[in-house]
C-alpha cells in the first residue's frame, strides 16, 4: 500500500525516516534549509565537485561554480549536467573561471574539490578575491590540503568523502552511487565540532549525501588516505590490479607509516560500519565506472595527477620517521612519468613493477 502524504519515508541513503514537512511535489527536496541563505561555491566542478554542486542546486541552495578550460564553457554554454542511473538532469549555475570574477560574500562556503596538486594554487586566488571568514570545505583526497587552507582561511573544514563519480566529458558529471551519491562527513580542522559543521552537514543531507558533523574528521581522512593508496595502482597498472598484490603491499607499508608517526586513523571495520551498504555503484546507460580519480586523470591526459598527495604523504612521512616505503616510492615516480608524457592507463603491468621491487631485495609480501 503507498504511503500516505502525512507519513513519514524512510530515506535509504541518510538512513532517517524524512517528516513529511520536508517534503513537497517540487523535485527539490529540501524543505529543511529554506531558510539558509549561504551561497556554496564549488571550486572544481570536476567529477565530486561536480555532482556535488548539481545536487545542492537542485535541493534549492544558491550554488556557483569555479571551473577551467573545455569543461567550464561548456557550463557556461549549456549548463551542467549530472547522470546517474535514476536521473538525468542539467542544471544553470554561475560559472567562473577565477575567484576573483565572483562577488564575495562574508559567509560564503567554499567546497574545495581541486586535486590536491592544484590546492595551492586555488588558496592563492581564493585569498586574493574572497574575504577572510569564508568557510573552506576541503572535500578532497589526501590529508596536506586542511593545513594549507587554514593558513589563509580560519573557518577551515576537512571532509571525509566517499563518493564515486566521474568526469570525463565536458560539461557532464556522473554520480556512480545511486541512490545515495555518496557519503560526506565533515569537521572542524584539526579537529571538532560545530553549528557551522553541522549547518554544512544538513545541506548535504538535503541534497540526498549521507552526511555527519563529526569531531575527528583527520582520523577518517587517514584512513581514506590508505584506501587511496591504490588509486595509483589501479591507474598505472588497471582496475584488476588494485585489490593484487601490489596493492596489499602500498597498504602495509602506508599502515606500518601511520604507526610510526603515531596517527590514528579509522578501522576498516570502522570504516565498514559508517558505510553501511549505502555505496552502491549501479551501470549509467549500461556502463560501468570505469575507474578512480587517478585514472581519470590519465584517461583525460590531464598533465598532472594526486600521486604526490597520496603515495607521496606516505613517502614524506616515512622519510620522517625512518619507516622504507619503496612500494609507495615506485608508484609516485611512474604515475607521475606517466601523468607528464599522458600515456594511457594501465599501460605498465604490474609484474613488471613487482619485479622492480624485487630487483631493491624488497619482498612484496610476507
Amino acid at each position: 500500500m503507498p504511503s500516505s502524504p502525512s507519513a513519514a519515508v524512510w530515506d535509504e541513503c541518510s538512513g532517517r525516516r524524512i517528516p513529511p514537512s520536508w517534503r513537497g511535489p517540487s523535485p527539490r527536496p529540501i524543505g529543511i534549509l529554506r531558510a539558509v541563505t549561504r551561497r556554496y561555491v564549488v571550486f572544481g566542478a570536476g567529477a565530486v565537485g561536480g555532482v556535488m554542486a548539481a545536487l545542492l542546486d537542485r535541493a534549492g541552495l544558491e550554488v556557483a561554480v569555479i571551473a577551467r578550460g573545455p569543461h567550464l564553457a561548456a557550463i557556461q554554454e549549456r549548463g551542467l549536467t549530472l547522470r546517474s542511473a535514476d536521473l538525468q538532469a542539467t542544471v544553470r549555475l554561475p560559472a567562473s573561471r577565477h575567484a576573483a570574477e565572483i562577488e564575495w560574500r562574508e559567509d560564503d562556503v567554499v567546497l574545495l574539490a581541486v586535486k590536491s596538486q592544484d590546492t595551492e594554487a586555488a588558496l592563492r586566488d581564493l585569498t586574493a578575491a574572497a574575504a577572510p571568514s569564508i568557510t573552506v570545505v576541503c572535500a578532497q583526497n589526501g590529508v596536506a590540503n586542511e593545513r594549507e587552507a587554514l593558513r589563509r582561511f580560519e573557518n577551515t573544514l576537512g571532509m571525509w568523502v566517499i563518493c564515486p563519480a566521474t568526469h570525463l566529458a565536458p560539461g557532464v558529471v556522473e554520480a556512480d552511487s545511486s541512490p545515495c551519491p555518496g557519503i560526506m562527513d565533515v569537521g572542524r580542522f584539526p579537529d571538532g565540532s560545530d553549528a557551522l559543521a553541522e549547518e554544512v552537514a544538513a545541506a548535504l543531507r538535503a541534497a540526498t549525501f549521507t552526511s555527519e558533523a563529526v569531531p575527528d574528521v583527520m582520523r577518517w581522512k587517514y584512513a581514506k588516505l590508505l584506501s587511496n593508496l591504490g588509486n595509483a595502482v589501479e591507474a598505472v597498472c588497471g582496475p584488476q590490479a588494485e585489490d593484487g598484490e601490489l596493492g596489499v603491499v602500498v597498504r602495509r607499508e602506508g599502515e606500518a607509516v601511520l604507526r610510526a608517526a603515531g596517527i590514528a586513523y579509522a578501522s576498516m571495520a570502522e570504516d565498514a560500519t559508517r558505510r553501511g551498504g549505502r555505496i552502491t555503484i549501479r551501470p549509467i546507460d549500461g556502463h560501468r565506472r570505469s575507474g578512480g580519480s587517478s585514472w581519470q586523470s590519465l584517461t583525460r591526459a590531464a598533465g598532472s595527477i594526486e600521486a604526490d598527495y597520496l603515495n607521496g604523504e606516505i613517502v614524506l612521512l616515512g622519510r620522517l620517521h625512518g619507516v622504507p616505503t619503496p612500494a609507495n616510492a615506485l608508484l609516485q615516480a611512474v604515475a607521475n612519468k606517466m601523468a607528464r608524457e599522458r600515456l594511457e592507463p594501465g599501460s605498465t603491468s604490474e609484474h613488471e613493477l613487482l619485479a622492480a621491487l624485487r630487483e631493491v631485495e624488497i619482498s612484496p609480501v610476507g
